[in-house]
This record gives C-alpha cells, structure tokens and sequence, in this order.
C-alpha cells in the first residue's frame, strides 16, 4: 500500500487491545479526516512546484483570492513511519518519501519518460497493484502506486 514496504501487509492491523484502554470510557477518540497538506524544504520551490504541476498535475497552493487547492480523491492512504536507516526511500539525507495513486500506471511512466524522467520499471505485487520509483528535481523520492 502507499507508501509501506511491499512486503507489509496491505489490510490495517486491528487497533490494539492495550490502545482501548487508555480511551476514557463512553467516548470516541477524535481523529483527523486526512492529510490536509504536504510541507517540505526545497532548494528553488518556485521551479519544483511548477515540476509537480507539469508532470504530475498537481495544483499549488493558491495565492489568490479565487484560486483552487489541488483536489485529490477518496481513497486508501497509507500512514508508515519506517525505521532511521531505511534503504527504502533512496538517499539516506532525504526524510521522508511522497506516493501519490495513479489510475494507469503504463500511461503515467510513459508521460514521465516522455519528458525526459527516470522512472524505473513497475512491480506489481499481488492484492497490493504496482508501483514505481522516480526522484524530483531536488532528488526527494517519489513512488507511484496503482492500487489492485
């Protein structure tokens, strides 16, 4: 699933006996709805944002009245810290990895390569979909999933 080591399973655990317990009795743990946003450092955050709008679609934040927020859609996400020295995002200095969903993968890495991206060669794993590993301008990592 997004962003999860394909050997980790795709269903979400169960919560945890031990977690219940520390919820006072008789009411329901608040939770957030999503991820209302995505932060990070980059070296000329003009020219990387128009990169992710160019070739992934994706809309920056307005800075105007009148303008619209990328809108993404309903679906599974993954929420995965993994271990200090994981090999899995790439480069050891980058923190943290970004997977967005894709409707058709062979149609996405096409468009990348057309533009001159390096993208690797899909893996598919059963009941998971595929995915596929790119970098940004800056070198943060970049995995693309297509849900089974």
């Amino acid at each position: 699933m997004a962003a999860q080591n394909p050997a980790q399973s795709a269903s979400p655990a169960p919560p945890a006996k031990a977690a219940a317990q520390h919820e006072p009795k008789g009411t329901d743990m608040e939770k957030v709805a999503g991820i209302g946003g995505l932060f990070f450092r980059a070296r000329d955050p003009k020219a990387l944002g128009q990169w992710y709008q160019q070739h992934l679609g994706i809309s920056l934040t307005p800075t105007s009245e009148g303008g619209t927020v990328w809108q993404q859609e309903a679906g599974p996400t993954a929420f995965s810290p993994f271990p200090e020295t994981t090999k899995y995002f790439g480069d050891p200095n980058k923190a943290f990895m970004v997977n967005f969903r894709v409707h058709n993968m062979e149609k996405m890495v096409a468009q990348l390569r057309s533009a001159g991206i390096e993208v690797k060669d899909p893996e598919s794993y059963p009941n998971l979909g595929s995915y596929t590993r790119l970098h940004d301008p800056e070198g943060n990592p970049i995995e693309l999933w297509q849900p089974a």
